[in-house]
Parts: C-alpha cells; sequence; structure tokens
C-alpha cells in the first residue's frame, strides 16, 4: 500500500496569495449575502415594531376613527389615552358627563396611529407578549439551523450549504409579506430563520477557508463589519418602507438572484480536499493562480497533478505522553476547572448576546428618531471590532474584556437617570454600551477557545455558544420589562455586565500562551508563570 502524501493548503496559499484577486472577488461575492443575513436576522425589530394605539370610543368616534381625540380623550379615556381600558358610558352621548369618572371597563376594539406593522393589521393591541414572541420565535428558529446547516456543509459542501440558505429565505419571506393571520406569520418567522439563519456560518467558512492564516483576522473583522452595515440597511429601507408587507417584500426578493452563485463562486478547497476530490480541488488552485498571476513551485504542481493519494495536513500535537481517552463528557466532569470554567463562559455568552440583541431591539424605544437610533447602534459595532483587535494582543484577554463589560455595564446602569431633555447623552451612553459589548462578544470567542484543550476545545466552545443562544431568544421579551419600570432592561444589562466582568477575575490569563493540548495544561494555564510563556501558538 502506497504512502499517502500530506497536501498543507497554508504553504499553497503562499505561492498562490494569501488575499489575492481570486480571493478578493470570491469575498466581494460572499459578503453581499452576509450583508442580507443581518437583514433577515433583523427586519422583525421593524415588521413587528410596536404602534400607538387606544381603545375605541363609538359614542365619540369620527367616521373614519382619528387617532387623537380632540379633547375629549380627557373624560372617555384614562389618562386620556386608554390603550386597554375605557370608562364605563352611562350615557349615549360625547359630552364629558355621559362617563362614569372612575369605573372601568376593558376595551374590545382599538383605534390605532398608523398601520405600518403587524399589531395592526392583526390587532395586537394590549397583546404585547404576542409582537415580542415574534423575535422570540426567530432566534428559537437559529437552533434548529445551526446543525442542519452544519451537516449540509460537511456532507454536501459549503457552497451548497450557502446557496441554499441565501436563496431560500427569499420564497419564505415573500410568503410570510401575505401572511392574513398572526399564526400563520410566526409560523413563517420561525421556519424562515430555520432555512436561513446558516447562511452566516456558512459564508463565514467558505470565505475565511480560501484566506492565508495572516489574512484571517482581517478577513473575519471585514464579515463582522458586514453584518453590521446590513442592519443599517434594514433601518434605512425601513424608513423609506414602514409598511410592514412592502418592507418584507422589498428586503427579500433580491435574495433570489443568488441562485446565480451556483456558476460564480468555486467550492472550499479545503472542504473538497478533504473528501479526497483533489482533481476538483486542483482545477481551482490552477485558477486561482492564474487570476493572481503567481506560479506554483514545480513540488506543488507535481502534488496536485499526481494520482497518488492524498491527505490534507492535520496539526501534529507536542510529543507527550497520550492520555487516556475517554468520554469527553467525563473528561469535563472529572475536571474541577474545566467544570468551573465552563459555567463561567457560559454566562458570558449568555450575557453577550442578551445585552447585544437587547440593545439593538430596545434601540428603537429610545427617546428621538427610532430609525436613527437603530441606524448608530448597529454601526458603532464597527469600531468595537476594530478596538478589539488592537487590545487584546496589547493590553491582554482579561483586561480588554474585563474593561469592555466594566465599562458597558456602567453606561447602561446610568442611560436611565439621564433626564429626558438630554437625548444626546441618553443616546452617547446606549453608543457606547452597544460598542463595548461589541468588542466584548468578538474577544470572548478567542478568549473562549484558549482556555480549553484541543481534545476538548470545538465540543465545549459550542456548548457555550448554545447556551449563548439562550441569551438571544429572551432578549425579543425585554421590551415587556419596560410594562413593569421603563429603566429595567437596561438595569439588568449592567447589572448582568458588571457580572460577567467580575467572573473575569476567576479565570487565567492566556496572553502569549500555548494553546493546551490536554486536560492537564488546560489545567495548568493559571499556575503557569508568567515569565515562562511563550508566544507559539499551536493551531489545532
Amino acid at each position: 500500500m502506497s504512502k499517502e502524501k500530506i497536501i498543507d493548503l497554508d504553504d499553497i496559499l503562499l505561492e498562490l496569495g494569501q488575499f489575492g484577486r481570486y480571493q478578493l472577488k470570491n469575498y466581494c461575492l460572499i459578503l453581499i449575502p452576509i450583508m442580507f443575513s443581518a437583514i433577515y436576522n433583523s427586519q422583525y425589530i421593524f415588521a413587528a415594531g410596536n404602534v400607538p394605539y387606544r381603545c375605541k370610543v363609538p359614542e365619540c368616534e369620527l367616521d373614519p376613527p382619528k387617532f387623537e381625540t380632540n379633547g375629549w380623550g380627557n373624560w372617555a379615556l384614562p389618562d386620556g389615552r386608554g390603550r386597554c381600558e375605557r370608562y364605563v358610558p352611562v350615557g349615549t352621548s360625547c359630552a364629558a358627563d355621559s362617563f362614569h369618572p372612575t369605573d372601568t371597563k376593558q376595551c374590545s376594539r382599538w383605534v390605532y396611529e398608523n398601520h405600518d406593522t403587524i399589531v395592526s393589521t392583526f390587532d395586537l393591541a394590549c397583546e404585547e407578549w404576542k409582537r415580542t414572541l415574534v423575535g422570540t420565535l426567530h432566534s428559537a428558529g437559529i437552533f434548529l439551523a445551526l446543525p442542519l446547516t452544519a451537516y449540509i456543509s460537511d456532507n454536501f459542501g459549503r457552497r451548497v450549504a450557502f446557496i441554499l440558505t441565501a436563496v431560500a429565505p427569499a420564497a419564505v419571506g415573500l410568503g410570510r409579506s401575505f401572511s392574513q393571520n398572526y399564526i400563520t406569520y410566526v409560523s413563517l418567522e420561525f421556519f424562515e430563520a430555520v432555512v436561513a439563519a446558516g447562511v452566516y456560518s456558512s459564508g463565514f467558512i467558505l470565505a475565511l477557508e480560501m484566506l492565508g492564516l495572516n489574512k484571517r483576522v482581517l478577513g473575519g473583522n471585514l464579515i463582522s463589519c458586514t453584518f453590521a452595515v446590513g442592519q443599517a440597511v434594514v433601518a434605512l429601507v425601513a424608513w423609506a418602507a414602514p409598511k410592514w408587507r412592502t418592507l418584507t417584500r422589498i428586503l427579500y426578493v433580491p435574495s433570489f438572484l443568488f441562485i446565480f452563485y451556483y456558476f460564480l463562486i468555486e467550492e472550499s478547497v479545503r472542504w473538497l480536499l478533504s473528501k479526497g476530490r483533489k482533481k476538483e480541488a486542483a482545477a481551482i488552485i490552477f485558477k486561482a493562480a492564474e487570476v493572481n498571476n503567481r506560479k506554483l513551485s514545480p513540488e506543488t504542481i507535481k502534488m496536485l497533478t499526481d494520482d497518488t493519494p492524498t491527505t490534507t495536513d492535520h496539526v501534529k500535537t507536542p510529543a507527550e505522553p497520550e492520555e487516556k481517552q475517554e468520554n469527553l463528557a467525563l473528561q469535563v466532569l472529572k475536571s474541577k476547572v474545566l467544570i468551573s470554567r465552563l459555567f463561567i463562559c457560559s454566562f458570558w455568552w449568555i450575557t453577550v448576546t442578551f445585552i447585544y440583541y437587547g440593545l439593538s431591539i430596545n434601540s428603537v424605544s429610545l427617546a428621538g428618531n427610532s430609525y436613527v437610533n437603530y441606524i448608530l447602534t448597529a454601526l458603532i459595532e464597527i469600531p468595537g471590532y476594530c478596538i478589539s483587535v488592537l487590545t487584546l494582543d496589547r493590553f491582554g484577554r482579561k483586561s480588554s474584556i474585563m474593561t469592555a463589560f466594566f465599562v458597558c455595564g456602567i453606561s447602561l446602569v446610568c442611560l436611565p437617570f439621564i433626564p429626558d431633555h438630554l437625548l444626546w447623552l441618553q443616546t452617547c451612553l446606549n453608543l457606547l454600551g452597544k460598542l463595548c459589548i461589541s468588542m466584548a462578544f468578538s474577544s470572548i470567542y478567542i478568549y473562549t477557545s484558549e482556555l480549553y484543550p484541543t481534545t476538548l476545545r470545538h465540543s465545549l466552545v459550542a456548548v457555550c455558544s448554545m447556551a449563548g443562544r439562550i441569551g438571544q431568544v429572551v432578549a425579543p421579551q425585554t421590551p415587556l420589562l419596560m410594562a413593569y419600570m421603563e429603566s429595567l432592561p437596561y438595569l439588568l444589562f449592567g447589572v448582568m455586565a458588571a457580572t460577567a466582568g467580575l467572573l473575569m477575575l476567576l479565570t487565567p490569563e492566556t496572553l502569549h500562551m500555548r494553546l493546551p493540548d490536554t486536560v492537564r495544561q488546560a489545567e495548568r494555564i493559571a499556575v503557569v508563570p508568567r515569565s515562562t510563556r511563550t508566544t507559539d501558538v499551536i493551531v489545532d
């Protein structure tokens, strides 16, 4: 039996160009659906946005009814508004003495200020939970989307998963725009998340797998920034076309064009090599070399054209006594250090997703123009991502992330105490909180992966990531807290951020530490003297 040759794609990319014209073209194509993934992920904030409404008072209404009461609301409605209750009529006219001054009854019909969102279309007045449930079901759909997309990506190809998840939401979203009742709408909202949420992860992998090692941080940040731009775009479109049916059609119909990606982008070379499809991988590499105007070495050409079986290069761990192979769960349960880190990291992930999505959702409830607030809240993420890149390697993981959590917590706790006439200060504190939580979000993934051993890293980071989805599911419900106390969501965000920052004290610094390969090495991170640390990193 002939010995298999090893293909190291990272070495080939050094010859090919780590971010040449070929990669740049594919990258730009991939960024467009990723921008749309942000649109899919946030459109419900406007389509299911809150609409001012009041009780309908037949004795006083004009034909057709007007939202403004022109004075009669002072005696017909509690507090002059009457969202869910109205004073009991004792006569048939609209005079002040025709309504009981204290007795009220539940409203059965309502008048809405506008008909821009599903609240008025499906008559959801006084059922705020139904409005916020839209976002929760969308987030819940992501739970199914992630494993489903991963299965398609690993078995049928990155490109297949990417194109399917880019095109499928167009059909579901367009169908949702014709919904005639609430049940149909939320069912399609959930299903759309299932088929669409994977476009980000599949696009991320497809884009980065063709970049060289030195360009992946840049590539990852470009994707994060594109996602932020997509959130701003949905607010701009909603501002121009506020009617939810029209808005939904404008946002989703263009996604049908992504079917042409079948002819525009190639499959991941890494995936093809992992499946033994070397001829297809070689054809893409040769094409990329031609576009990048680079010449491959004779050794590389021979390796790619040779019929000898090959395998992709796997990272080799240092020569150490191998630990006894055990069930992954048992390895974690036997280590108090890993168990404590797992709980702490899970809380970090829940916190960052809860605050990140909560701030985006609640930004439209702040004083001022809701569209402008949301756009600013989305775009402020970009400097947050840039700051994380600059600080993590300079000041360390712990101090950078801890500072981000504390500044976020302080700004959000202070925000509710700022008077309304200082609108600019409220906006600045909200943006500061979003900037810091975006910085923490992008940093926590790196830090979490450095705390676990190679044998368990993927599984434990996945557990933390799935725990983080709890925060994303709960975040759409935070507007309900305003019914009890208007500042309660921001106080909760601030307390959680401060708690997450304090928990950083219980974990070790990983700056300039080798990635641990075994459970024993991971446990020893906390006790390794700083002076003995090395900049060598073992990538798994």
